[in-house]
């Protein structure tokens, strides 16, 4: 293992968060797709799935906010590591982050920094940071990466022996570069 578990499992829900956001690259450059993150409802949904603990809103302002949460999440994914971590930082700082240790629900002790009454997009971005801080400090920024299929802009967290992880979990990228490759190396058979 790479990282802790707490810490794999906030890299992943920041990959699952950045990626609710339209992703599909099209030919003039634009962006296209669903936004998994256009409803309250989805948005509920989205927060039972990735386990998030801690008072809710259930407003449009919430959701409003979760979805700037992305973009900003993207920003640090794509970073050097010097401007990784001024946003990470910042992210921290706006939070007032203090780590503590905390049990709930099936989760054994692992790190919140921030109440359990902040705002939901305030508590996934601190939890975003919190474990980003170990990627940062651990000099495995190179495991943050983007889709390698052209037409994808989904980002994922490469947590593989051999740090060769190319492509998503959003769609079928991986199964379509590869039988393009085959159907390339088919044609040039013959």
């Amino acid at each position: 293992m790479v990282f802790s578990n707490d810490t794999e499992v906030a890299l992943q829900s920041a990959v699952n968060l950045i990626n609710s956001a339209p992703i599909d690259l099209l030919p003039d450059g634009s962006v296209s797709g669903a936004d998994t993150l256009a409803t309250l409802a989805e948005l509920d949904a989205f927060v039972a799935a990735e386990q998030f603990s801690g008072s809710r809103e259930h407003s449009a302002a919430e959701l409003a906010a979760v979805r700037d949460m992305r973009a900003e999440l993207r920003t640090i994914w794509t970073a050097g590591e010097d401007t990784a971590v001024e946003r990470v930082n910042a992210l921290l700082a706006g939070a007032r982050a203090l780590p503590q240790l905390v049990r709930h629900d099936q989760w054994d002790w692992h790190l919140h920094a921030t109440a359990p009454a902040a705002p939901l997009a305030q508590r996934m971005g601190v939890e975003a940071a919190m474990a980003l801080v170990d990627v940062i400090r651990s000099k495995e920024l190179g495991r943050l990466k983007v889709c390698a299929a052209g037409d994808c802009r989904a980002v994922l967290i490469d947590l593989s022996k051999n740090r060769s992880r190319r492509y998503c979990d959003t769609g079928n990228c991986g199964n379509r570069a590869h039988v393009a490759a085959y159907r390339r190396r088919k044609s040039a058979q013959t």
